[in-house]
């Protein structure tokens, strides 16, 4: 399933993560996907609320895997600075995506190659220079979000 929305704010970004969020399970895969300031780790920190993670969400950019507690573990992954599928392979994150909470990927056209058909695809695009926002989610499993 396809879903569009059209965030107006980072506020409303966030509470549409919370609400894809709540739907998410163990396992699930969530390819981000958008230019450099599009919102990924915006809506990334609505997903993590409504997992019940209370630390501070930034961008794993650096350190590329940042994991987080709450009803179930966020891996949160950026794949920006890596070469390719291998470089992504070899970090280990069989072991994440295929663990017992949900993983987030930022920039992960450069790794789709090495992600299972099941990854959710969650694409933002800014709209102009505003803080709204086009946001797609593509390959949804679940039932309908309204917002």
């Amino acid at each position: 399933m396809r879903l569009n929305f059209h965030t107006k704010s980072a506020d409303e970004t966030i509470e549409l993560g919370k609400l894809i969020g709540q739907k998410l399970k163990k396992g699930d895969i969530i390819a981000m996907q958008g230019t450099l300031a599009a919102g990924k780790t915006t809506i990334t920190k609505g997903i993590a609320s409504s997992l019940g993670i209370k630390e501070t969400i930034t961008s794993p950019t650096f350190c590329l895997i940042s994991e987080y507690e709450g009803k179930m573990p966020l891996y949160h992954m950026d794949v920006y600075r890596l070469e390719g599928g291998e470089d992504f392979i070899n970090l280990g994150v069989e072991d994440f995506m295929y663990g017992n909470g949900v993983s987030i990927i930022e920039w992960s056209e450069k790794v789709m190659d090495e992600l299972p058909k099941r990854t959710i695809i969650l694409k933002l695009e800014p709209v102009s220079d505003t803080t709204e926002r086009e946001i797609t989610v593509e390959n949804w499993p679940y039932e309908e979000i309204s917002f």
